[in-house]
């Protein structure tokens, strides 16, 4: 049986740091792991490049290819985007690519990609007018947002939470999404 192809794309925010464990959880339920980053979370990734691109089987991809370039990804069934911060969502509901990871998911909405986004912000970025326009423009697009009950649930600036990022909502969803494999 062939994998499906997901996408993970993640964002400068600590749970991104957990990217090895997530990439070994999507593979447990059967999906083939592409992982890209923004340009700073590839950045506080790059120790553990070598060792992400061992677990996928694919290159890490923080930037676009050249032009002319062959794909070096196979097609994603399902993008997921998580940690999205403030600003990756921002720009995602914006339109504004200069980010591969944004530009690949901005593009998905065309191509009818089922597309995830698991927004990783503090309350006090929350509370900003921008926030809660940027969410409800990716809704009208499809994208389904994992924000508030059953999502991700801002905190205080400077909080962690005890229980940690909802990967596993994350993975559910993706699951859901792509018609009900997981």
């Amino acid at each position: 049986m062939t994998s499906r192809v997901l996408y993970l794309f993640g964002s400068a925010a600590p749970p991104v740091l957990e990217a090895a464990h997530v990439v070994e959880d999507a593979q447990a339920r059967g999906w083939d792991v592409c992982l890209g980053l923004t340009p700073t979370a590839a950045r506080w990734l790059e120790p553990q490049r070598p060792e992400l691109e061992r677990l996928t089987g694919h290159p890490v991809r923080s930037e676009y290819k050249m032009p002319g370039s062959p794909d070096i990804w196979p097609k994603a069934d399902v993008i997921l985007v998580a940690p999205a911060t403030f600003n990756t969502v921002n720009e995602w509901a914006l339109g504004l690519t200069s980010k591969f990871v944004v530009g690949v998911a901005a593009e998905a909405i065309g191509k009818r990609i089922p597309a995830l986004a698991m927004p990783c912000v503090n309350a006090a970025y929350v509370r900003h007018p921008q926030f809660d326009r940027s969410v409800e423009v990716l809704q009208g697009a499809g994208v389904r947002v994992l924000y508030g009950p059953g999502g991700f649930e801002p905190n205080e600036p400077g909080e962690r939470r005890p229980e940690g990022f909802p990967w596993e909502r994350a993975l559910d969803a993706v699951g859901a999404i792509a018609g009900g494999r997981s």
